[in-house]
């Protein structure tokens, strides 16, 4: 199963070498300049590795880090900074780093790293496999894949997570709002719509046909597993 990486690099010669090193390599990238949509893109996209740039215009990037870290967002981090002391490289492991290269950095190297990390993280994953069955569904929440009759079918994060609630709560209505704090966590400035348009996705790919009803809507109050 191909590999997504996200890189956040504010230089956009950077950040279009390593989106080609990367993607010539098999992995599938994500690219920004800042940090403005990271946080968007990590609820709703499954990201195995994340590049991250130290001196960016927003903010620092450890401290981003630390930020993700505290909010119980353990995606691997390798950093690309040209901050190379010592004290540099302590604080950002310090603060969430899982490697550290100092730039400028040799493009193999890059990607000798990027696949150490990797199987490490991947070794971890597997020894905690979960599994969640409903009807003729077989959620995989390591891989974010659901198999209904024999037929693979790939989710966002977002939607794995959504799909999850509702086979763990079934034959329990779930109001909007609800889903919200439970699925978005910071849902302060998320519209209960965006419930909606999610369930529609889900309803979408788990059953394009429209004939099992797996998610019931109950009008003016939320969804349900029947």
């Amino acid at each position: 199963m191909q590999e997504h990486i996200l890189v956040v690099d504010d230089d956009n010669d950077v950040l279009e070498l390593l989106e080609y090193t990367l993607r010539s390599a098999g992995y599938d990238v994500l690219g920004f300049l800042n940090t403005k949509h990271v946080r968007e893109v990590l609820a709703q996209e499954r990201i195995d590795l994340i590049l991250m740039d130290r001196s960016l215009p927003d903010i620092e990037g450890s401290l981003y880090v630390e930020m993700l870290r505290s909010k119980n967002i353990n995606i691997p981090v390798i950093f690309l900074s040209g901050k190379d002391s010592q004290e540099e490289i302590k604080s950002a492991f310090l603060k969430g780093a899982d490697d550290y290269m100092t730039k400028p950095f040799d493009v193999e190297e890059l990607l000798l790293r990027v696949k150490a990390v990797l199987r490490r993280s991947n070794s971890q994953t597997k020894e905690v496999v979960q599994n969640l069955e409903y009807k003729d569904i077989a959620l995989d929440l390591n891989l974010q894949k659901v198999r209904i009759q024999d037929q693979d079918v790939s989710l966002t994060k977002l939607e794995a997570a959504l799909l999850k609630l509702l086979i763990q709560n079934r034959g329990r209505v779930l109001d909007r709002e609800y889903l919200l704090k439970k699925v978005w966590k910071n849902s302060q400035n998320i519209h209960q719509k965006t419930v909606n348009v999610a369930i529609k996705r889900l309803k979408e790919k788990i059953d394009p046909s429209n004939n099992k009803e797996y998610i019931k809507t109950i009008r003016g109050v939320g969804y349900m597993m029947a």
